[in-house]
């Protein structure tokens, strides 16, 4: 079984860019496509709680998954590789169009998932960094971390917009920047949403 996987993280993109790069790969390798799974989300969202997990779910050994690149897998290095490591122990193949990678069972793929895994581990180290600097430059900045006593007169987190803002782009994960602020993920989200900050 072959399948097309696409994701976009907002309704304002489109489909049709990746679905026409899938579809142009497909035929210069002469192969067709069984099943397209498409979605719009986030790509920072659990696998599970996507279609993405039940295709994951729903895949065999000799499978084999084609995405425009590995990026609409997941957000960070850490989901990915868990990703092509479920998929490498079920002997499902997963081809990618930008990079080029017939990742399967073979050598190859053994050594690029090797260098991912150092990838990942050094993404690890760089995002704990990053955290302990945000904390750092927020203490220093003397901003009060966690709910503020009495009764406020504007919302918690208003004053750390440009700060979340920043270790969004940083790639750091909302629970570690629930834990640098002292808040729980429901007040994070809540305030996102408040304040339309996005980060696909």
């Amino acid at each position: 079984m072959i399948y097309g996987y696409i994701r976009v993280s907002t309704d304002k993109q489109t489909v049709e860019n990746q679905r026409f790069e899938i579809n142009h790969y497909m035929e210069k390798e002469n192969i067709k496509i069984d099943k397209w799974i498409e979605e719009t989300i986030s790509g920072t969202v659990s696998p599970s709680k996507r279609n993405l997990g039940k295709l994951l779910n729903e895949t065999k050994k000799d499978d084999i998954i084609i995405c425009s690149e590995l990026s609409r897998l997941g957000r960070n290095m850490f989901m990915i590789m868990s990703i092509l490591n479920l998929l490498m122990e079920r002997g499902v193949s997963i081809y990618t169009v930008k990079e080029g990678y017939k990742l399967g069972e073979d050598l190859t793929s053994k050594v690029l998932a090797f260098a991912f895994s150092i990838s990942a581990e050094i993404e690890r180290t760089l995002i704990s960094q990053r955290t302990k600097e945000s904390l750092k430059r927020i203490k220093d900045e003397g901003k009060v971390l966690g709910r503020p006593k009495g009764k406020a007169t504007h919302y918690m987190l208003d004053d750390m917009k440009n700060e979340i803002i920043q270790m969004l782009e940083d790639n750091m994960i909302k629970s570690d920047i629930c834990k640098v602020l002292h808040v729980s993920s429901a007040t994070l989200y809540s305030f996102m949403r408040r304040t339309k900050i996005y980060i696909p």
